[in-house]
């Protein structure tokens, strides 16, 4: 009963706005099949609500991704329209307070004239409302549809100071948080590996979230990621993901046994996993230097979960001309990487932030309001000799798209400073 009571919070929010929105399709349409319709999709949201919060319902993922997604697109349409009926509401306010003062009869409903023809200001805005709240609306549908596989190859030149010559030239790739939990076909999945083949890669770079929450959603695409191959190797970290953190475990050995098979599935796919430890490449007497740390995070509400790596453990012995770090969290470099103490490590790639999946990626600009959370969100950056570069993300969790911030393979080019 107590939690029955408890969620009525977030079911009188939801209900209220409901009615709230509805308001607009009422003053733009007296069409009754429309509001049957409207109600009947805020009913079936109700009825998902309950039987899922009281665990009547047991949707398996990633399909009750795609309820959530949906669910998504329906509030965030109620959310943007709702302010355009604010506006009515509030000139309405303003136009009925001012009655107090001048003592004149107030009109409920002022027409916007235009070329002659007057339509009211509450249609007016109503139907500018649902228009530009179909926008949105739209988006997210596409997101899921077409974008959660849509992987972009970009490729960026990585200046290094002092690079012996021997490694001018060598191409990385890097991918970030493949959340294999959260996949619902396998088909794109060949075609992305297939693209980073194409790239003919010395180095291949994961930094992290290989799963959601347990590291069995992994095993059934061993068998397409280790098809991934470079020249030299391909190099691994965990991300906060990766440890079962976000599950409830029916004892601690099974935890135990969760990270053995995390261990087991990046060795059966051939890719080097450091748990705070480093990798040499020689190369005719230059050193070229992969650390690995296990995640960290500068991040003061991460949960309370462990600070799991530990860069000085990782780096302890590390001789090399180029070091290269693969971190997961990007946090980790402003908090640590960059001070005095490991000035020599070149370049860092993270991943963690997966852009949020959602901003504006257009003519140069970059936006998203992961920005909010996270000053270095995505894409490279460079403080003194020092760069990091976040890669937005190959997977998806939570929502099962990507509007604005799609998928990325990254290829490096390492060239002289």
């Amino acid at each position: 009963m107590q939690r029955l009571l408890f969620l009525l919070i977030p079911f009188a929010f939801l209900f209220t706005l409901d009615i709230y929105s509805f308001q607009a399709f009422k003053t733009v349409s007296s069409n009754k099949g429309i509001y049957a319709g409207y109600w009947f999709v805020a009913l079936l949201v109700y009825i998902l609500f309950f039987s899922a919060a009281l665990g009547f319902l047991d949707i398996p993922k990633p399909f009750s991704n795609y309820i959530f997604g949906t669910l998504l697109a329906i509030y965030i349409f109620k959310f943007v329209l709702i302010w355009f009926l604010m506006i009515e509401d509030v000139v309405r306010l303003g136009k009925w307070v001012a009655t107090w003062f001048q003592n004149t009869p107030s009109s409920s409903e002022t027409a916007v004239v235009a070329k002659g023809n007057g339509i009211s200001r509450s249609k007016f805005l109503s139907t500018l409302g649902i228009t530009v709240a179909s926008i949105p609306f739209i988006a997210v549908f596409h997101g899921m549809i077409r974008n959660a596989y849509n992987y972009q190859v970009k490729k960026v030149s990585l200046p290094i100071a002092n690079l012996p010559s021997v490694f001018e030239g060598l191409k990385i790739v890097q991918i970030s948080d493949l959340h294999t939990g959260s996949f619902s076909t396998t088909k794109p999945l060949y075609r992305a590996v297939e693209l980073i083949t194409q790239q003919n890669p010395d180095l291949v770079f994961f930094t992290g979230d290989l799963v959601n929450f347990k590291a069995e959603e992994a095993v059934p695409y061993i068998d397409i990621f280790k098809n991934i191959s470079a020249n030299i190797g391909v190099f691994s970290v965990l991300g906060n993901h990766d440890y079962g953190d976000y599950t409830r475990w029916p004892t601690p050995q099974d935890k135990v046994d969760n990270a053995n098979l995390m261990r087991e599935v990046h060795q059966k796919m051939g890719w080097n996993l450091l748990l705070n430890d480093h990798h040499i490449v020689e190369k005719e007497g230059a050193k070229l230097a992969i650390i690995g740390v296990e995640n960290w995070t500068n991040r003061h509400n991460h949960g309370g979960r462990r600070q799991y790596g530990d860069l000085q453990k990782a780096c302890e012995g590390c001789e090399a001309d180029v070091k290269f770090l693969l971190s997961h969290d990007p946090s980790h470099w402003r908090g640590q990487v960059v001070t005095d103490t490991y000035k020599d490590i070149n370049a860092t790639f993270s991943g963690h932030t997966h852009g949020l999946q959602f901003g504006i990626n257009f003519a140069g600009l970059k936006l998203s309001p992961v920005q909010l959370a996270y000053k270095e969100w995505w894409g490279l950056y460079k403080e003194g000799k020092q760069h990091l570069y976040v890669n937005p993300g190959f997977g998806f969790v939570g929502f099962p798209g990507r509007v604005g911030i799609l998928p990325e393979i990254t290829v490096f080019e390492l060239t002289t400073a």
